[in-house]
Protein backbone atom coordinates (compact mmCIF):
# COMPACT_ATOMS: atom_id res chain seq x y z
CA UNK A 1 0.00 0.00 0.00
CA UNK A 2 1.48 3.34 -1.05
CA UNK A 3 0.21 6.78 -0.01
CA UNK A 4 1.59 10.07 -1.26
CA UNK A 5 0.71 12.99 0.99
CA UNK A 6 1.12 16.20 -1.01
CA UNK A 7 1.49 19.01 1.51
CA UNK A 8 0.75 22.63 0.69
CA UNK A 9 2.06 24.69 3.60
CA UNK A 10 -0.38 27.32 4.84
CA UNK A 11 1.26 30.18 6.74
CA UNK A 12 -1.53 32.73 6.51
CA UNK A 13 -5.32 32.92 6.23
CA UNK A 14 -7.39 35.72 4.67
CA UNK A 15 -10.71 36.37 3.00
CA UNK A 16 -10.51 36.51 -0.77
CA UNK A 17 -12.58 36.58 -3.94
CA UNK A 18 -11.48 33.05 -4.81
CA UNK A 19 -10.69 30.18 -2.45
CA UNK A 20 -7.08 29.26 -3.21
CA UNK A 21 -3.55 29.14 -1.83
CA UNK A 22 -1.08 31.72 -3.04
CA UNK A 23 2.40 32.36 -1.63
CA UNK A 24 1.58 30.35 1.49
CA UNK A 25 -1.67 32.21 2.21
CA UNK A 26 -5.01 30.43 2.14
CA UNK A 27 -7.61 32.80 0.72
CA UNK A 28 -11.24 31.92 1.42
CA UNK A 29 -14.33 33.17 -0.37
CA UNK A 30 -16.49 33.59 2.73
CA UNK A 31 -19.84 33.64 0.94
CA UNK A 32 -19.07 30.50 -1.04
CA UNK A 33 -17.69 28.70 2.03
CA UNK A 34 -20.78 29.58 4.08
CA UNK A 35 -23.04 28.35 1.30
CA UNK A 36 -21.09 25.10 1.30
CA UNK A 37 -22.51 24.24 4.74
CA UNK A 38 -25.53 26.55 5.08
CA UNK A 39 -27.55 24.44 2.68
CA UNK A 40 -28.13 22.17 5.64
CA UNK A 41 -31.60 23.35 6.68
CA UNK A 42 -31.18 22.41 10.32
CA UNK A 43 -28.81 25.35 10.95
CA UNK A 44 -30.54 28.53 12.05
CA UNK A 45 -27.35 30.55 11.56
CA UNK A 46 -23.94 29.90 10.02
CA UNK A 47 -20.93 32.18 10.20
CA UNK A 48 -17.19 31.88 9.61
CA UNK A 49 -14.38 33.55 11.57
CA UNK A 50 -10.61 33.67 11.12
CA UNK A 51 -8.24 32.87 13.98
CA UNK A 52 -4.47 33.15 13.50
CA UNK A 53 -1.61 32.07 15.78
CA UNK A 54 -0.85 34.86 18.23
CA UNK A 55 -4.26 36.51 17.94
CA UNK A 56 -5.96 37.57 21.17
CA UNK A 57 -8.87 35.22 20.45
CA UNK A 58 -10.70 32.59 22.49
CA UNK A 59 -12.82 29.97 20.68
CA UNK A 60 -15.44 28.30 22.91
CA UNK A 61 -16.95 25.71 22.91
CA UNK A 62 -14.87 23.82 20.34
CA UNK A 63 -16.32 20.53 19.09
CA UNK A 64 -13.90 19.22 16.44
CA UNK A 65 -10.97 20.20 14.24
CA UNK A 66 -10.36 18.99 10.69
CA UNK A 67 -7.33 19.38 8.44
CA UNK A 68 -8.46 20.39 4.90
CA UNK A 69 -7.77 17.37 2.68
CA UNK A 70 -8.96 15.83 -0.58
CA UNK A 71 -7.85 13.03 -2.87
CA UNK A 72 -6.02 14.55 -5.82
CA UNK A 73 -8.19 12.53 -8.19
CA UNK A 74 -11.05 14.75 -6.99
CA UNK A 75 -13.02 11.96 -5.35
CA UNK A 76 -13.53 13.68 -2.01
CA UNK A 77 -12.23 12.49 1.35
CA UNK A 78 -13.38 10.71 4.53
CA UNK A 79 -15.09 7.66 2.93
CA UNK A 80 -18.59 7.17 4.24
CA UNK A 81 -18.95 10.90 4.81
CA UNK A 82 -17.57 13.12 2.06
CA UNK A 83 -16.57 10.38 -0.37
CA UNK A 84 -18.02 7.16 -1.67
CA UNK A 85 -17.09 4.00 0.15
CA UNK A 86 -13.58 2.98 -0.76
CA UNK A 87 -10.30 2.15 0.90
CA UNK A 88 -8.12 4.94 2.28
CA UNK A 89 -4.34 4.87 2.32
CA UNK A 90 -3.56 4.62 -1.36
CA UNK A 91 -2.93 7.10 -4.16
CA UNK A 92 -2.35 10.83 -3.72
CA UNK A 93 -3.85 13.13 -1.11
CA UNK A 94 -3.64 16.93 -1.00
CA UNK A 95 -3.31 18.37 2.52
CA UNK A 96 -3.39 22.04 3.49
CA UNK A 97 -0.68 21.66 6.12
CA UNK A 98 -0.96 24.29 8.85
CA UNK A 99 -4.66 25.01 8.32
CA UNK A 100 -7.64 23.70 10.26
CA UNK A 101 -11.41 23.91 10.21
CA UNK A 102 -12.55 24.35 13.82
CA UNK A 103 -16.22 23.78 14.58
CA UNK A 104 -17.94 25.74 17.33
CA UNK A 105 -21.55 25.90 18.46
CA UNK A 106 -23.93 26.18 21.41
CA UNK A 107 -23.36 23.61 24.09
CA UNK A 108 -24.45 20.02 23.40
CA UNK A 109 -22.99 18.33 26.45
CA UNK A 110 -20.52 19.16 29.20
CA UNK A 111 -17.62 17.56 27.40
CA UNK A 112 -16.35 20.18 24.99
CA UNK A 113 -13.54 22.73 25.39
CA UNK A 114 -11.83 25.91 24.32
CA UNK A 115 -8.83 27.09 22.33
CA UNK A 116 -6.84 30.24 23.09
CA UNK A 117 -4.81 31.55 20.16
CA UNK A 118 -2.36 33.33 22.51
CA UNK A 119 -1.47 33.49 26.19
CA UNK A 120 -0.66 30.64 28.60
CA UNK A 121 -3.60 28.49 27.47
CA UNK A 122 -2.31 28.45 23.90
CA UNK A 123 0.74 26.41 24.92
CA UNK A 124 -1.39 23.33 25.56
CA UNK A 125 -3.27 22.92 22.28
CA UNK A 126 -1.98 22.35 18.74
CA UNK A 127 -4.74 24.55 17.36
CA UNK A 128 -3.14 27.73 18.64
CA UNK A 129 -0.47 27.10 16.00
CA UNK A 130 -2.79 26.44 13.04
CA UNK A 131 -4.48 28.93 10.74
CA UNK A 132 -8.08 28.34 11.76
CA UNK A 133 -11.25 28.82 9.78
CA UNK A 134 -13.83 28.68 12.57
CA UNK A 135 -17.30 27.45 11.70
CA UNK A 136 -19.84 28.91 14.13
CA UNK A 137 -23.21 27.28 13.63
CA UNK A 138 -26.43 27.56 15.62
CA UNK A 139 -29.08 24.85 15.28
CA UNK A 140 -32.72 25.45 14.53
CA UNK A 141 -34.92 25.57 17.61
CA UNK A 142 -35.59 22.26 19.39
CA UNK A 143 -33.15 20.26 17.23
CA UNK A 144 -32.31 17.05 19.09
CA UNK A 145 -28.73 17.00 20.41
CA UNK A 146 -27.62 13.93 18.46
CA UNK A 147 -28.92 15.47 15.24
CA UNK A 148 -27.06 18.70 15.94
CA UNK A 149 -23.82 16.84 16.69
CA UNK A 150 -24.22 14.95 13.41
CA UNK A 151 -24.85 17.95 11.17
CA UNK A 152 -22.09 20.03 12.76
CA UNK A 153 -19.59 17.16 12.51
CA UNK A 154 -20.46 16.60 8.86
CA UNK A 155 -20.39 20.34 8.14
CA UNK A 156 -16.81 20.53 9.45
CA UNK A 157 -15.76 17.62 7.24
CA UNK A 158 -17.54 19.14 4.25
CA UNK A 159 -15.88 22.52 4.76
CA UNK A 160 -12.46 20.88 5.05
CA UNK A 161 -12.93 19.00 1.79
CA UNK A 162 -14.25 22.15 0.07
CA UNK A 163 -11.12 24.11 1.03
CA UNK A 164 -8.75 21.42 -0.21
CA UNK A 165 -10.78 20.78 -3.36
CA UNK A 166 -10.61 24.49 -4.18
CA UNK A 167 -6.82 24.38 -3.86
CA UNK A 168 -6.16 21.47 -6.20
CA UNK A 169 -3.40 22.62 -8.52
CA UNK A 170 -1.66 24.71 -5.85
CA UNK A 171 2.12 24.46 -5.62
CA UNK A 172 3.04 21.51 -3.42
CA UNK A 173 5.79 22.18 -0.87
CA UNK A 174 6.50 18.61 0.21
CA UNK A 175 5.52 15.07 -0.73
CA UNK A 176 5.65 12.50 2.07
CA UNK A 177 5.42 8.86 1.03
CA UNK A 178 4.08 6.11 3.29
CA UNK A 179 4.57 2.65 1.87
CA UNK A 180 4.28 -0.72 3.55
CA UNK A 181 3.46 -4.16 2.24
CA UNK A 182 1.20 -6.81 3.73
CA UNK A 183 2.01 -8.35 7.10
CA UNK A 184 3.16 -11.56 5.40
CA UNK A 185 5.45 -9.66 3.01
CA UNK A 186 6.97 -7.54 5.76
CA UNK A 187 7.47 -10.52 8.07
CA UNK A 188 9.40 -12.28 5.34
CA UNK A 189 11.69 -9.28 4.85
CA UNK A 190 12.18 -8.52 8.55
CA UNK A 191 12.48 -11.90 10.20
CA UNK A 192 14.84 -10.73 12.93
CA UNK A 193 13.00 -7.53 13.93
CA UNK A 194 10.51 -7.45 16.82
CA UNK A 195 6.90 -7.20 15.65
CA UNK A 196 4.95 -4.32 17.17
CA UNK A 197 1.23 -3.57 16.90
CA UNK A 198 -0.65 -0.44 17.97
CA UNK A 199 -4.00 -0.65 19.78
CA UNK A 200 -5.80 2.68 19.52
CA UNK A 201 -8.60 2.82 22.10
CA UNK A 202 -11.51 5.06 21.15
CA UNK A 203 -14.48 6.53 22.96
CA UNK A 204 -17.39 4.36 21.79
CA UNK A 205 -19.98 4.73 24.51
CA UNK A 206 -22.93 6.31 22.75
CA UNK A 207 -24.65 9.36 24.23
CA UNK A 208 -22.51 11.64 22.01
CA UNK A 209 -19.40 9.55 22.69
CA UNK A 210 -18.68 7.98 19.30
CA UNK A 211 -15.84 7.29 16.87
CA UNK A 212 -16.27 6.41 13.21
CA UNK A 213 -14.23 4.12 10.95
CA UNK A 214 -15.14 4.31 7.26
CA UNK A 215 -18.29 6.20 8.17
CA UNK A 216 -19.55 3.59 10.64
CA UNK A 217 -19.87 4.09 14.38
CA UNK A 218 -17.59 1.39 15.80
CA UNK A 219 -19.44 1.14 19.13
CA UNK A 220 -21.55 -1.90 18.10
CA UNK A 221 -18.78 -3.49 16.05
CA UNK A 222 -15.69 -5.52 16.99
CA UNK A 223 -11.98 -4.61 16.94
CA UNK A 224 -10.45 -4.73 13.49
CA UNK A 225 -7.05 -4.28 11.85
CA UNK A 226 -6.16 -1.25 9.73
CA UNK A 227 -3.10 -0.63 7.60
CA UNK A 228 -1.29 2.44 9.06
CA UNK A 229 -1.91 4.29 5.79
CA UNK A 230 -5.65 4.05 6.31
CA UNK A 231 -5.39 5.84 9.66
CA UNK A 232 -3.20 8.59 8.21
CA UNK A 233 -5.55 9.04 5.25
CA UNK A 234 -8.98 9.73 6.74
CA UNK A 235 -10.42 6.35 7.73
CA UNK A 236 -11.12 7.53 11.29
CA UNK A 237 -13.40 10.44 12.21
CA UNK A 238 -14.19 11.84 15.65
CA UNK A 239 -17.83 12.09 16.61
CA UNK A 240 -17.49 12.39 20.34
CA UNK A 241 -17.89 15.05 22.98
CA UNK A 242 -15.43 13.51 25.43
CA UNK A 243 -13.58 15.72 27.90
CA UNK A 244 -11.72 18.28 25.82
CA UNK A 245 -8.24 17.50 27.13
CA UNK A 246 -8.07 13.95 25.80
CA UNK A 247 -10.48 14.10 22.87
CA UNK A 248 -8.87 12.81 19.68
CA UNK A 249 -10.22 15.21 17.08
CA UNK A 250 -10.48 14.22 13.44
CA UNK A 251 -7.31 16.31 12.90
CA UNK A 252 -5.50 14.16 15.48
CA UNK A 253 -6.36 10.89 13.76
CA UNK A 254 -4.64 11.85 10.49
CA UNK A 255 -1.69 13.19 12.52
CA UNK A 256 -1.49 10.29 14.98
CA UNK A 257 2.10 10.57 16.32
CA UNK A 258 2.23 6.96 17.50
CA UNK A 259 1.47 5.75 13.99
CA UNK A 260 4.05 8.16 12.53
CA UNK A 261 6.72 7.21 15.06
CA UNK A 262 6.27 3.47 14.50
CA UNK A 263 6.25 4.01 10.75
CA UNK A 264 9.55 5.91 10.98
CA UNK A 265 11.15 2.94 12.74
CA UNK A 266 9.58 0.29 10.50
CA UNK A 267 12.27 -1.81 8.87
CA UNK A 268 14.98 -0.29 11.06
CA UNK A 269 14.55 -1.60 14.58
CA UNK A 270 10.97 -2.94 14.49
CA UNK A 271 8.32 -4.41 12.21
CA UNK A 272 5.15 -2.30 12.44
CA UNK A 273 2.25 -4.74 11.98
CA UNK A 274 -0.64 -2.28 11.88
CA UNK A 275 -3.29 -0.49 13.92
CA UNK A 276 -6.23 -1.93 15.84
CA UNK A 277 -8.93 0.71 16.45
CA UNK A 278 -10.79 -0.71 19.43
CA UNK A 279 -13.82 0.06 21.57
CA UNK A 280 -14.28 1.38 25.10
CA UNK A 281 -17.56 -0.15 26.20
CA UNK A 282 -19.80 0.99 29.04
CA UNK A 283 -20.36 -2.57 30.27
CA UNK A 284 -17.87 -5.11 31.59
CA UNK A 285 -18.77 -7.75 29.01
CA UNK A 286 -17.97 -5.29 26.23
CA UNK A 287 -14.66 -4.37 27.80
CA UNK A 288 -13.68 -8.03 28.19
CA UNK A 289 -14.73 -8.85 24.63
CA UNK A 290 -12.73 -6.00 23.08
CA UNK A 291 -9.58 -6.72 25.12
CA UNK A 292 -9.76 -10.42 24.28
CA UNK A 293 -10.18 -9.74 20.57
CA UNK A 294 -7.32 -7.22 20.59
CA UNK A 295 -5.13 -10.00 22.00
CA UNK A 296 -6.38 -12.50 19.42
CA UNK A 297 -5.53 -10.21 16.51
CA UNK A 298 -2.08 -9.48 17.94
CA UNK A 299 -1.36 -13.17 18.54
CA UNK A 300 -2.50 -14.17 15.06
CA UNK A 301 -0.05 -11.65 13.62
CA UNK A 302 2.75 -12.84 15.89
CA UNK A 303 3.20 -9.57 17.81
CA UNK A 304 6.08 -9.33 20.25
CA UNK A 305 5.09 -5.94 21.63
CA UNK A 306 2.12 -3.58 21.71
CA UNK A 307 1.48 0.10 22.34
CA UNK A 308 -1.97 0.91 23.74
CA UNK A 309 -3.31 4.47 23.82
CA UNK A 310 -6.44 5.44 25.72
CA UNK A 311 -9.09 8.04 24.90
CA UNK A 312 -10.86 9.63 27.84
CA UNK A 313 -10.53 8.55 31.45
CA UNK A 314 -12.68 7.12 34.21
CA UNK A 315 -14.32 3.85 33.20
CA UNK A 316 -12.06 3.53 30.07
CA UNK A 317 -9.22 3.04 32.57
CA UNK A 318 -10.58 -0.48 33.05
CA UNK A 319 -10.27 -1.14 29.29
CA UNK A 320 -6.68 0.09 29.51
CA UNK A 321 -5.90 -2.23 32.42
CA UNK A 322 -7.55 -5.23 30.74
CA UNK A 323 -5.51 -4.71 27.59
CA UNK A 324 -2.27 -4.50 29.57
CA UNK A 325 -3.18 -7.59 31.61
CA UNK A 326 -4.11 -9.76 28.64
CA UNK A 327 -1.07 -8.81 26.58
CA UNK A 328 1.42 -9.21 29.39
CA UNK A 329 -0.02 -12.56 30.52
CA UNK A 330 0.24 -13.78 26.93
CA UNK A 331 3.93 -12.82 26.79
CA UNK A 332 3.46 -9.72 24.63
CA UNK A 333 5.26 -6.71 26.10
CA UNK A 334 2.96 -3.72 26.49
CA UNK A 335 3.34 0.03 26.92
CA UNK A 336 0.24 2.09 27.65
CA UNK A 337 -0.24 5.80 27.01
CA UNK A 338 -2.74 7.72 29.13
CA UNK A 339 -3.27 10.96 30.98
CA UNK A 340 -3.93 11.10 34.71
CA UNK A 341 -6.78 12.48 36.80
CA UNK A 342 -4.85 12.86 40.03
CA UNK A 343 -6.54 15.92 41.53
CA UNK A 344 -5.54 19.57 41.47
CA UNK A 345 -2.68 18.80 43.86
CA UNK A 346 -1.54 15.73 41.94
CA UNK A 347 -1.83 13.56 45.04
CA UNK A 348 -4.80 11.37 44.12
CA UNK A 349 -4.78 7.99 42.36
CA UNK A 350 -4.03 8.66 38.70
CA UNK A 351 -6.36 6.08 37.14
CA UNK A 352 -9.78 4.82 38.18
CA UNK A 353 -8.49 1.23 37.93
CA UNK A 354 -5.18 -0.57 38.33
CA UNK A 355 -3.51 -3.86 37.51
CA UNK A 356 -0.02 -5.16 38.41
CA UNK A 357 0.64 -6.16 34.80
CA UNK A 358 0.72 -2.49 33.74
CA UNK A 359 4.49 -2.03 33.99
CA UNK A 360 5.10 0.35 31.06
CA UNK A 361 3.18 3.63 31.41
CA UNK A 362 3.63 6.88 29.49
CA UNK A 363 1.81 9.83 31.05
CA UNK A 364 0.50 12.73 28.98
CA UNK A 365 -0.22 14.90 32.02
CA UNK A 366 -2.64 15.57 34.86
CA UNK A 367 -6.02 16.75 33.57
CA UNK A 368 -6.84 18.40 36.91
CA UNK A 369 -3.94 20.85 36.93
CA UNK A 370 -5.25 24.38 37.37
CA UNK A 371 -4.49 27.17 34.94
CA UNK A 372 -5.32 30.86 34.85
CA UNK A 373 -5.96 32.24 31.38
CA UNK A 374 -6.33 35.98 30.74
CA UNK A 375 -9.17 37.72 28.96
CA UNK A 376 -8.94 37.84 25.17
CA UNK A 377 -9.72 40.81 22.94
CA UNK A 378 -12.12 38.73 20.87
CA UNK A 379 -14.41 35.84 21.74
CA UNK A 380 -15.71 33.43 19.13
CA UNK A 381 -18.65 31.48 20.47
CA UNK A 382 -20.22 31.43 23.90
CA UNK A 383 -17.81 32.14 26.81
CA UNK A 384 -20.50 31.45 29.41
CA UNK A 385 -20.45 27.79 28.37
CA UNK A 386 -17.33 27.30 30.50
CA UNK A 387 -19.73 26.82 33.43
CA UNK A 388 -20.78 23.48 31.91
CA UNK A 389 -17.49 22.19 30.50
CA UNK A 390 -15.41 19.52 32.19
CA UNK A 391 -12.69 21.42 34.02
CA UNK A 392 -14.83 24.54 34.32
CA UNK A 393 -17.44 25.82 36.72
CA UNK A 394 -19.86 28.72 37.05
CA UNK A 395 -17.23 30.74 38.90
CA UNK A 396 -14.51 29.97 36.32
CA UNK A 397 -15.44 32.96 34.16
CA UNK A 398 -14.49 36.16 35.94
CA UNK A 399 -16.03 39.61 35.37
CA UNK A 400 -12.90 40.80 33.52
CA UNK A 401 -13.11 37.89 31.05
CA UNK A 402 -10.24 35.87 32.49
CA UNK A 403 -10.82 32.27 33.56
CA UNK A 404 -9.49 29.88 36.19
CA UNK A 405 -9.91 26.34 34.88
CA UNK A 406 -8.54 22.84 34.91
CA UNK A 407 -6.40 21.83 31.96
CA UNK A 408 -9.09 19.40 30.90
CA UNK A 409 -11.15 22.31 29.56
CA UNK A 410 -8.52 22.95 26.83
CA UNK A 411 -8.88 20.98 23.60
CA UNK A 412 -6.16 18.28 23.37
CA UNK A 413 -4.11 19.54 26.32
CA UNK A 414 -3.40 15.96 27.45
CA UNK A 415 -4.13 14.06 24.22
CA UNK A 416 -3.43 10.41 24.94
CA UNK A 417 -1.99 9.66 21.53
CA UNK A 418 0.85 11.95 22.65
CA UNK A 419 0.16 15.02 20.54
CA UNK A 420 0.59 17.54 23.33
CA UNK A 421 3.14 19.70 25.10
CA UNK A 422 2.80 18.27 28.60
CA UNK A 423 5.82 16.36 29.82
CA UNK A 424 7.58 16.60 26.48
CA UNK A 425 10.74 18.34 25.39
CA UNK A 426 10.14 20.46 22.28
CA UNK A 427 12.91 21.88 20.13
Amino acid sequence: MKLELHKVRVKGLQWGEVTCVKDGVLYVNKEEACECVAEEKRFAKVDLELAHPGDSIRIIPVKDAVEPRVKIDGKGYFPGFMAGMGRCGEGKTLALDGAAVVTCGPIVAFQEGFVDMSGPGSQYTPFSATQNLVLVAEPVEDLEKHQYETILREAGLKLGVYLAQSCLGAKVDEVVVYEKGSVAEENEKMRTLPKVIYVCMNITQGLLHDTYVYGADIRPSLPTLLHPNEVLDGAMVSGNCVSACDKNTTWHHVHNPIVSALYARHGKDLNFLGVIPTQESTVLAGKLRAAQMNLTIAQQLGADGVIVSEEGYGNPDTDLCLNARYFENAGIKSVVVSDEASGTDGASQSLADATPEMTGFVSTGNVNEMLEVPAMDKLIGWPESIAHLSGGAEESLRPDGSMFVEMQAIIASTAEIGFNRVGCEWV
